[in-house]
């Protein structure tokens, strides 16, 4: 299939470079790195948040139906914010 790509000069310069001195072409280069890319961004698994907590025993008295804002500005009273 054919298509078409906007790359910089500069990379394109460089990519004829190395495609010269390892004899084959840009094209075998551009395959193959799209190949590699692929690949890699099949295999990587997404990002898990892993479970953290602390020793204790939740949240502090008086603070079960706070709103985020208070739990907040209870957490950084006398820390200057």
């Amino acid at each position: 299939m054919k298509t078409t790509v906007e790359i910089p000069d500069s990379l394109l310069r460089d990519a004829r470079s190395v495609a010269a001195r390892e004899r084959t072409t840009v094209r075998a280069l551009i395959e193959e790195g799209l190949r590699r890319v692929t690949a890699e961004r099949k295999t990587a698994r997404p990002f898990k948040l892993r479970k953290v907590s602390f020793g204790g025993k939740g949240l502090q008295q008086g603070m079960g139906g706070a709103s985020w804002q208070q739990i907040r500005d209870a957490a950084y009273e006398g820390r200057g914010a």
